[in-house]
């Protein structure tokens, strides 16, 4: 009898779950309640037991892939029958998967997120020819919600890689292949953009001639060398863009490549010719650095990577999305700055790296709590108002990135808690280990540019939040103390924060008494609930 396995559902709320890794390939017997695979989903990650005993005898679902809840990932017999495999082995002769022993893998554009439709591949950390290992690293992606590491689903050795550093591709297309000594082979569609391609040259001259077919046949055609992805086309062909009219469109991309965000950005201003063109020498097709054609030859070109130019369309989106206002105050660090030199070795003998973040964040989380407003988004004429409290901290990722994960359910959270998750969240986005979840859902978020010695700035709202809190440096200063109607210069540890605040909903008055909370909470903090 052969039994369906499927995507468990974790929760109430759960509608889909992505295939970590296999811990049992097809052929192989399993027993019941044995652990054959791994899943992730928005709330945790866990281990799948086989329901029966008997023989793995289809797998449908692969590493990486993200399913529905309840769609059907491998197949079981519970006979137990060698011929039960041989039987469907011969039915995998037609489009569907494959035992393999020694054949090739291939390697797809993984779905990183359920809004995510492509990805750009930032480094190739193996070439052809090398010998991997399972779980190894073997590249590195871009995608508009995470840069991430991507592993080896199998042992084996690197065949071949269809796309090189800097492409961007659609996801479910395979970018490699390798070849193994058994696992899983993904089927081959007779329609797979990089079919018989030995790399993606090809592939980009099939996607001028896909595109030839879907753009309104009643605009001139223009010949083209410039590479767009699935995404681009289809929204082109959505919004009736020419192929003439999508050859003047500035891409922001490598080698003046055009991404999703400056097409929207270009339907956006009304097709009118607003957007800033570029000129010949920025829309290059070479993405090595060289000297621009000037007198002297004193100036460079130098195109942004993938992760700049995320940054620079999300704030430009930022901007032009909510009325930025900033206000500032001056905060007296003195019982905290006492408290963190007096506790600083204790705390670092528990792995606890004692430093002002949490103690703002907890002053924050406080003030959320009291004026909601400040937590919640704006959706059309509707104020979306949050009941959880997921803090954006943001982080600098070398050589000039930036990146904003989130403490999910941070009200939850003690001064230990909240300095354990941002030493964690820190690390994970500079070695690269983040996942989708961590930089979503997001209600607020806080930005420490005084860890690079700035007293103040005026920080760009992180979408779709309503606000930001900048942290300046504490540094000591003289200020005047009053003591008894006395009035007195002293020295204190002193700091600045600056918020920005959408005044769409949150007018002067409500920021400035968030504000306001945040300080008294610092200046009075109760260190005793440490």
């Amino acid at each position: 009898m052969k039994v369906d396995v499927v995507m468990p559902q974790m929760g109430e709320s759960i509608n889909e779950g992505t295939l970590l890794k296999w811990h049992k390939k097809k052929g192989d017997r399993v027993e019941k309640d044995e652990i054959i695979y791994e899943i992730s989903t928005d709330k945790v990650d866990t281990e799948i037991p086989s329901p029966e005993d008997g023989i793995l005898i289809d797998i449908k679902v692969f590493e990486q892939e993200t399913v529905e809840v309840g769609t059907v990932v491998a197949v079981i017999e519970t006979n137990g029958e060698a011929a039960s495999v041989q039987t469907e082995e011969k039915k995998a002769e037609t489009p569907s998967t494959t035992q393999v022993g020694g054949e090739l893998i291939d390697i797809p554009m993984p779905k990183m997120g359920e809004s995510i439709m492509e990805g750009t591949i930032l480094k190739w950390h193996k070439k052809v020819g090398d010998k991997i290992t399972r779980d190894e690293i073997i590249f590195e992606i871009s995608t508009d919600k995470v840069d991430t590491e991507v592993p080896s689903p199998v042992d084996g050795t690197l065949a071949e890689i269809l796309f090189g550093e800097n492409s961007t591709v659609e996801v479910g297309v395979t970018i490699a292949k390798i070849s193994s000594s058994g696992g899983i082979v993904k089927p081959k569609l007779e329609q797979d953009p990089v079919k018989d391609t030995p790399g993606k040259q090809e592939h980009e001259h099939k996607q001028e001639k896909k595109f030839t077919n879907i753009i309104n046949q009643k605009q001139p055609i223009v010949t083209s060398n410039r590479f767009y992805s699935p995404l681009v086309l289809n929204i082109a062909r959505t919004e009736g863009i020419s192929m003439s009219e999508l050859e003047t469109i500035p891409g922001s991309g490598i080698g003046g490549r055009l991404s999703k965000n400056d097409l929207l950005n270009y339907i956006q201003s009304g097709k009118s010719g607003k957007v800033l063109f570029a000129t010949s020498e920025t829309v290059s097709n070479s993405s090595t650095p060289k000297q621009k054609s000037t007198s002297g030859q004193r100036e460079e070109i130098i195109p942004m990577d993938n992760i700049r130019q995320r940054i620079m369309n999300h704030m430009l989106n930022s901007k032009n999305t909510s009325v930025h206002v900033s206000a500032m105050i001056e905060v007296d660090m003195s019982r905290i700055y006492n408290f963190i030199e007096k506790n600083r070795d204790a705390f670092a003998n528990e792995g606890i790296k004692l430093t002002y973040m949490p103690f703002i964040s907890f002053a924050v989380i406080k003030g959320l709590k009291e004026f909601p407003l400040m937590n919640t988004s704006i959706d059309g004429n509707n104020i979306v108002m949050k009941k959880y409290i997921n803090l954006g901290i943001a982080v600098a990722v070398e050589p000039n990135g930036l990146i904003v994960p989130n403490i999910k359910n941070a009200d939850e959270r003690n001064i230990r808690g909240l300095a354990k998750s941002i030493a964690d969240i820190g690390n994970r986005a500079r070695t690269k280990k983040l996942v989708p979840d961590d930089i979503v859902d997001g209600t607020f978020s806080i930005t420490n540019y005084g860890v690079f010695g700035s007293l103040f700035g005026t920080p760009i709202i992180n979408q779709p939040e309503v606000g930001i809190l900048g942290v300046g440096a504490v540094t000591k200063k003289p200020v005047v103390v009053e003591n008894n109607g006395i009035e007195s210069i002293a020295i204190k540890p002193m700091m600045y924060l600056s918020l920005s605040h959408d005044h769409r909903l949150v007018d002067g008055m409500l920021g400035g008494k968030f504000l306001k909370s945040v300080k008294e909470t610092l200046e009075n903090f109760d260190t005793n609930i440490v």
